[in-house]
């Protein structure tokens, strides 16, 4: 309730300015140029006052809402984006506040004045060079800082890092792990079903161990590699806490890496809310069921990550066992097999 009286009272005092504003207009066309004058002069402390209001309120509010700015980070890479971002907006916002703030006060010192006219200054190379190659090379800076991080970020991860798939559909995420053998079996679009939700190849025997849980789970310190796609329309990996925000889009794989720094029971302690959980989201409106599409992570320690491994059975074992399924992967199994025997033989 509060808010919407501060809301009214805002604009019932806009209003009263406009109208202040015309009625003076009119008493001025009335009086001649005199008062012309006078209302330059008015405008340009009224618009020195606004200006410097506005400024000390555009500071106060940062100082006030930086705890919402972003969530703590949770992941190696995070604190490279947070820096990056910190940086940014301090650069950004000193040049905010001086040339605001110099608006403000030319508006006020070179108001209209009765005998003096404006001073006619046609160009200063030296000027002009220096508001061109600084803000240039400052960018510049900025930009190649920020490829630096993506490309580490993005680059090849390495041979100790686990592979984790994550699939977007309307509206849901699917999360395939690699099993007990440390490799994630190949899958195929041509075999997605209503059970073989993201058409793993079980002929290819390292598939046959890969699960996919209901849940994410990650290992704290743990180097992981996200391989990240799409059923249908394009969805977006959103992991705010890890700093990660990757699309995820069919027919066009993209990929992630990157390592969790701090476990759940930890970030409860340090948030204070002992409800605390990570989410994953879909940070792009995929459709009319947007809002359900999210999925819970855990960061688990080694000992814990490790006990819920051994409570996950292979997707296969889960469901595809004991169906006609299998039967056809096994019949698919024995031609694959056949038809290669052939090849090598006739090779031979």
């Amino acid at each position: 309730m509060t808010t919407y009286l501060v809301i009214a009272a805002l604009l019932l005092i806009g209003m009263l300015v406009v109208q202040i504003s015309k009625a003076n207009e009119y008493i001025n066309t009335l009086r001649g140029d005199d008062a012309e004058l006078d209302t330059d002069k008015i405008n340009g402390v009224l618009w020195y006052i606004f200006t410097v209001v506005f400024l000390v309120g555009i500071v106060w509010s940062t100082y006030h809402y930086l705890p919402l700015f972003l969530p703590v980070s949770a992941s190696e890479h995070g604190h490279w984006i947070d820096s990056m971002f910190n940086i940014t907006l301090i650069l950004t916002g000193i040049v905010f506040v001086l040339t605001q703030g110099a608006l403000g006060w030319f508006a006020w010192k070179y108001h209209g004045k009765k005998g003096k006219l404006g001073f006619y200054y046609p160009e200063n190379n030296k000027l002009e060079m220096i508001w061109t190659i600084v803000p240039a090379i400052a960018l510049t800076i900025l930009v190649v800082v920020g490829l630096y991080y993506w490309f580490r970020i993005t680059g090849p991860a390495s041979d100790n890092a686990k592979v984790v798939e994550i699939t977007g559909k309307q509206f849901n995420w699917l999360v395939r792990y690699e099993g007990p053998d440390g490799k994630l079996g190949t899958n195929n679009w041509k075999l997605i079903d209503e059970t073989n939700s993201v058409g793993i190849d079980f002929t290819d025997k390292t598939g046959l161990d890969d699960i996919m849980p209901s849940d994410l789970h990650f290992e704290v310190n743990k180097e992981y590699l996200i391989k990240i796609g799409a059923r249908d329309v394009i969805h977006n990996v959103g992991l705010n806490h890890f700093r990660i925000k990757m699309d995820a889009m069919p027919g066009l794989p993209t990929h992630f890496k990157f390592t969790p720094t701090i476990t759940t029971d930890e970030m409860k302690k340090i948030t204070g809310n002992p409800a605390f959980d990570y989410e994953m989201n879909c940070d792009y409106l995929c459709g009319k069921g947007h809002s359900a599409m999210k999925m819970m992570v855990y960061v688990d320690t080694k000992e814990q990550h490790a006990a819920w491994l051994k409570t996950q059975k292979s997707f296969f074992e889960l469901a595809i066992k004991g169906t006609d399924e299998e039967k056809k992967i096994g019949s698919l199994a024995k031609l694959e097999d056949a038809e290669k025997k052939k090849s090598e033989h006739s090779n031979h």
